[in-house]
């Protein structure tokens, strides 16, 4: 059939074939640059649980800022990075800042992790009854209001950084290990890694991802092998290394978060393109 032949002549197969063609030549263009753009610019994360309640709800879509902090095999999509040797580093590698909410790659599994940067290389990060201290000093924290589900809000701040976490106040007969933990001196190349939503968030406040505690009662080593009896999905992500950063969380595109569901009181609204 030549260009000059009126459409109404092909047959209902070559009419197919046709289609066929185009939205093959479509796919193949868009595909590539579809990944591109994940891999280089932004991709996007859905929320599965509850650990950064209240900023991030369960059913969040989250755009994950990939230039950021660089590049590294873990920026991948797709679980493409399984294709890349394990090596050290990253490309075009930018510095995250403490209070950052970032994605990355659990240390002992591969399950893509979100929580918020506590620690950078070098600080001393602990908690004692309930109270988050940075580099000795407790951070600067204020109550904000109450919820059914959870007791308490509060506003923490570091630097330029402000953000709200749940955290049960529960009196000093009551205080679970993540409330009162070793000191964790955050090793060259790492990040130490919390949930805002504290009472519910297996993070780096718990040793089970960690290296031994020391005799003076100081966590300052990563790479060490699981303690007996602790399996790599039951480990908290402990040090995380530069490496496993995927990107920054910086924007809520939509949610299908349901007050009805989560049973909160006051509800939490529901949000469309809303920075973090």
């Amino acid at each position: 059939m030549t260009e000059s032949e009126p459409e109404d002549t092909r047959t209902l197969k070559q009419k197919v074939l046709h289609e066929l063609r185009e939205w093959a030549v479509t796919l193949l263009i868009f595909i590539p640059a579809f990944y591109m753009f994940s891999f280089l610019i932004y991709e996007q994360r859905v929320i599965p649980s509850e650990s950064m309640v209240p900023n991030l709800q369960v059913g969040d879509r989250v755009a994950v800022n990939k230039f950021a902090y660089g590049y590294s095999r873990y920026s991948l999509p797709w679980g493409a990075w399984r294709l890349i040797p394990q090596g050290e580093g990253r490309v075009l590698g930018g510095k995250p800042d403490r209070g950052d909410v970032a994605v990355f790659m659990h240390p002992h599994t591969d399950r893509v992790m979100i929580k918020r940067i506590i620690g950078l290389p070098g600080d001393r990060v602990q908690m004692v009854n309930e109270q988050l201290y940075l580099n000795g000093e407790p951070i600067d924290r204020e109550f904000v209001r109450s919820v059914t589900y959870r007791p308490h809000d509060f506003r923490g701040t570091i630097g330029d950084k402000s953000w709200l976490s749940h955290q049960w106040q529960q009196g000093p007969s009551q205080i679970r290990s993540l409330d009162n933990t070793p000191v964790f001196d955050v090793p060259e190349g790492h990040y130490l890694f919390i949930g805002d939503n504290r009472d519910n968030s297996e993070d780096g406040r718990s040793v089970t991802g960690h290296c031994p505690v020391g005799d003076d009662g100081v966590i300052d080593e990563a790479g060490c092998e699981l303690a007996p009896g602790v399996s790599a999905e039951r480990a908290s992500v402990g040090f995380v290394p530069a490496e496993n950063l995927i990107g920054r969380a910086d924007t809520v595109l939509l949610s299908t978060y349901s007050c009805a569901r989560a049973d909160a009181d006051p509800c939490m609204k529901k949000r469309l393109w809303r920075g973090l």
